[in-house]
């Protein structure tokens, strides 16, 4: 018994530590490659970003916060009054440290997988849409990237392949967003 609160604080350390250099690989593992701005991602695509990496950091607060508090102990005074004898005082205080300890790895478990969760879809989402061009010649309408104009001709590449358009037959351009008709 004498040994058992020392033990949890000891590897309440070592899980601190553990656990902090588990987050900071990650977080320069995130910070190697893929995409840098979450605004090149496709809408909504980087909101749900955002409240990954807020997810993440809550929980990692928590965490930390946990345990440090196993590894430590708690944050306060107790008057002496209330003082129980020294050694239910320690058992006490060896069970309040394993539940915090636990806690906290739980805590900073799901900060980690969060981080990765928001890393890997900062990567592998769908790319924003670039703007298109929707053009109207002889009774014909196109819509896609402009990929040149030469020769008094502009090429769009649209979803069937590329379009020559004769720029003496545009009837109208109009610039938009997507080429797919909102639902």
């Amino acid at each position: 018994m004498r040994s058992e609160l020392p033990r949890i604080r000891s590897a309440a350390l070592a899980w601190r530590n553990g656990l902090g250099a588990l987050l900071a690989g990650l977080v320069g593992f995130g910070l190697l490659k893929g995409r840098s701005d979450v605004g090149q991602l496709a809408e909504g695509w980087s909101a749900a970003v955002g409240a990954t990496l807020l997810a993440a950091l809550l929980c990692g607060a928590c965490g930390a916060a946990l345990l440090l508090r196993a590894a430590h102990g708690r944050f306060g005074i107790v008057p002496l009054r209330d003082l129980p004898p020294a050694a239910v005082r320690a058992h006490t205080e060896a069970l309040n440290s394993v539940v915090a300890l636990r806690r906290g790895v739980v805590a900073t478990s799901a900060c980690a997988a969060l981080l990765v969760a928001a890393v890997a879809t900062t990567w592998y989402g769908p790319p924003r849409d670039e703007p298109a061009l929707r053009v109207e010649y002889s009774g014909t309408t196109a819509c896609g990237k402009v990929v040149r104009i030469a020769g008094g001709t502009l090429v769009i590449k649209t979803d069937s392949g590329e379009v020559p358009v004769p720029l003496r037959l545009l009837v109208a351009a109009k610039p938009v967003a997507s080429c797919t008709p909102k639902q």
